[in-house]
């Protein structure tokens, strides 16, 4: 492949970016990119040959336009987005630009260069949009969301990824792009930036710092290793049929307060001298955010079915390694703790007026 992604220097972006170069494939990483993001995160594969960075805003039209007609990709991931539900309660502008018109102006570069393919070229070719259960809304106490669940978003972050899920799908079926819509649930591994929930309680933890749980921590999540994710998404882009749908997720369905506590415990076994054992005595019970939805589960059955994908870490190995990772990248973490986040609780906005 020659693989376009967007957002390759983000969480998942520079999973799948680690993973097609070490397949032998091209890749343009294409990314703004955001405080969120980090080349860092590609560092391994940054002097290959076959990687290439490209600075660029998904919302800048002639910047897109260039980009395609430069590389001509035989695929596009299209993972650069806004994500983190908290901030989008802050700043919810932001979201819309680049969730929204961004994704629109990748669609409308996409669908020029796709219009200059021909033969093989032309039925090779796939656009991937990558999307959230989020957009969901919340389940109920039993069930799975699959393809066929209806919209239903509770944030300005989930209400932006359905506005550019309904984009993508009718770019595929006003125009005949070779569109493809993934939902996945929450991921987790390394490079994950720490203002989300596992990251955080890692990091808090390994400070002495409370860790927050929003509401009673009841809360269910739907958690999917990272690389996992990747490989569905590459599977996606080279076999999955235009137009389809595939929801992504591991059946690892756990409470956040399950989580947290789960990470407690693996730090008391891996750092018995540390003085905040037991870790989960820093716990602390906030006030939960606004549109907080209950639980979300996915069914993963399409994409097992017609593509063959499997996750290959169960939640329990995969958390370990992962609070293995960040023990270990001290480098990584540490100047984003000092620089760009510090732990603080975001989100406060809409209570604030």
């Amino acid at each position: 492949m020659k693989l376009l992604v967007t957002g390759g220097a983000g969480f998942i972006g520079s999973a799948v970016v680690r993973q097609a170069i070490a397949d032998g494939h091209h890749v343009v990483n294409l990314d703004a990119p955001t405080y969120a993001a980090n080349l860092a995160n590609v560092a391994p594969v940054a002097a290959d040959p076959r990687y290439r960075f490209l600075h660029a805003d998904i919302a800048d039209r002639a910047a897109m336009r260039a980009a395609f007609a430069e590389f001509r990709p035989t695929h596009v991931i299209h993972l650069a987005a806004e994500s983190h539900v908290d901030r989008s309660l802050d700043a919810p502008a932001a979201f819309l630009s680049t969730n929204i018109v961004g994704t629109f102006e990748l669609l409308e570069a996409a669908r020029a260069h796709w219009s200059t393919l021909a033969g093989g070229a032309r039925d090779a070719f796939r656009f991937v949009h990558v999307s959230t259960d989020e957009v969901f809304g919340s389940l109920g106490r039993d069930g799975a969301f699959d393809a066929s669940s209806p919209y239903d978003p509770s944030s300005p972050y989930s209400a932006s990824k359905a506005a550019a899920d309904h984009l993508a799908r009718a770019w595929g079926r006003s125009y005949g792009l070779p569109v493809i819509v993934t939902n996945c649930s929450n991921n987790f591994g390394p490079y994950h930036f720490p203002e989300k929930l596992i990251p955080l309680a890692i990091l808090n933890a390994l400070e002495g710092r409370e860790i927050p749980v929003y509401g009673d921590g009841a809360n269910v999540r739907d958690w999917l290793h990272v690389d996992d994710h990747a490989r569905a998404l590459r599977l996606a882009a080279e076999r999955g049929a235009p137009g389809a749908t595939y929801l992504v997720g591991a059946r690892a369905t756990r409470s956040n307060i399950e989580v947290v506590r789960a990470i407690c415990a693996i730090l008391d076994e891996l750092r018995t001298d540390s003085p905040h054992c037991p870790h989960d005595r820093l716990i602390r019970f906030v006030a939960d955010r606004p549109g907080h939805d209950q639980r979300y589960a996915i069914d993963p059955g399409t994409i097992e079915r017609e593509l063959g994908w499997r996750p290959r870490h169960g939640f329990e190995d995969g958390l370990r390694e992962t609070v293995e990772w960040f023990l270990a990248r001290r480098d990584w973490w540490e100047p984003l703790r000092r620089e760009r986040y510090a732990g603080e609780r975001l989100g406060l906005a809409t209570r604030a007026r």
